[in-house]
């Protein structure tokens, strides 16, 4: 029985030499309580994870990732809030599980009125939407955010993209019409994760021949992330989440690590210039990815928006 086990696992691998890497993230999922759920949405199929909250009514918060990121970015943050809230952590149209259209749009604009409609597929009565986005999810959440209030009771915006921030490397390559986060070899792939973390103690552990994988699966994204980066990262659009957020009136949240080398932490100052009433925190010792380098910290700040945030 083992040895059929083991073949099993070998054609599994063989097949989708990604699928043992999915395999434990989705066990990492259940271990912390969330439950794998699939929908049609408009006009894509949506994979997201979902927890209940141990209360009824508790609030609803909707986590909303980043470029070249996932819902798995969120589970150390999950971990934290679950229990006292509902958590629901999706793919966005796209990326990971969710379903991805030739020809579609993917930038801020597109994904946002996605998002909105995913947003009302998941809303309870009674269970206010608290809606998180990182680094591009922050870009597409604030313009959810700024243009359906009625979906939107609190906002939180994570290292989010969107406004003219001091040039940095990563802005430089970026209107170059370059793809920093590229991967193409181990090389490549150790400099995308020195680039999202600052602390390499908590980078993700990739082991050969899990790192041979992840290789030949961003090899194969390359042109997928290559069209989303022109939309926003170079298109007329690139500044629309900084613009939207002066519509922004519901208690907000900015949240920043100082030694982020992708977003600039000088955006936090240009998005609070539009949302005066956003609480501001910012992080030392972490880089783009304080949600898995600083959950404890990002953790009190949300609950902070929950609990003390104001409106404008």
């Amino acid at each position: 029985m083992a040895a059929v086990l083991v073949c099993a696992l070998a054609v599994w691998a063989w097949r989708d030499p990604m699928a043992p890497l999915r395999g434990v993230l989705a066990v990492q999922g259940r271990w912390i309580g969330l439950s794998e759920r699939h929908a049609v949405i408009g006009d894509h199929r949506w994979a997201y994870d979902e927890r209940e909250a141990k209360v009824a009514g508790a609030p609803t918060v909707v986590m909303v990732h980043g470029f070249t990121g996932g819902k798995e970015n969120w589970y150390p943050l999950a971990e934290r809030l679950g229990g006292r809230y509902r958590l629901v952590v999706p793919d966005l149209p796209g990326w990971g599980e969710s379903q991805r259209i030739d020809g579609a749009d993917y930038g801020f604009a597109a994904q946002a009125a996605r998002l909105a409609d995913f947003l009302r597929h998941v809303r309870r009565d009674g269970s206010p939407i608290v809606l998180l986005g990182h680094s591009m999810g922050g870009g597409i959440a604030a313009i959810a955010a700024a243009e359906h209030p009625q979906l939107v009771a609190r906002v939180g915006l994570i290292d989010a993209a969107g406004v003219r921030f001091q040039d940095n490397q990563f802005g430089i390559d970026v209107l170059a019409g370059e793809n920093p986060f590229a991967v193409s070899d181990a090389a490549s792939l150790q400099r995308y994760l020195d680039t999202v973390f600052h602390d390499r103690a908590v980078q993700p552990s990739l082991p050969w021949p899990v790192s041979e994988a992840v290789i030949g699966w961003r090899i194969r994204q390359a042109p997928f992330e290559q069209q989303v980066l022109d939309r926003i990262g170079r298109s007329d659009q690139r500044f629309l989440p900084g613009q939207a957020a002066a519509a922004i009136r519901q208690p907000a949240l900015l949240l920043w690590c100082r030694q982020d080398r992708v977003i600039d932490p000088s955006a936090m100052a240009l998005y609070a210039a539009q949302m005066p009433q956003a609480i501001q925190v910012s992080l030392d010792d972490c880089g783009h990815m304080s949600i898995m380098e600083k959950p404890d910290d990002v953790a009190a700040a949300v609950a902070r928006l929950i609990s003390q945030g104001t409106p404008r």
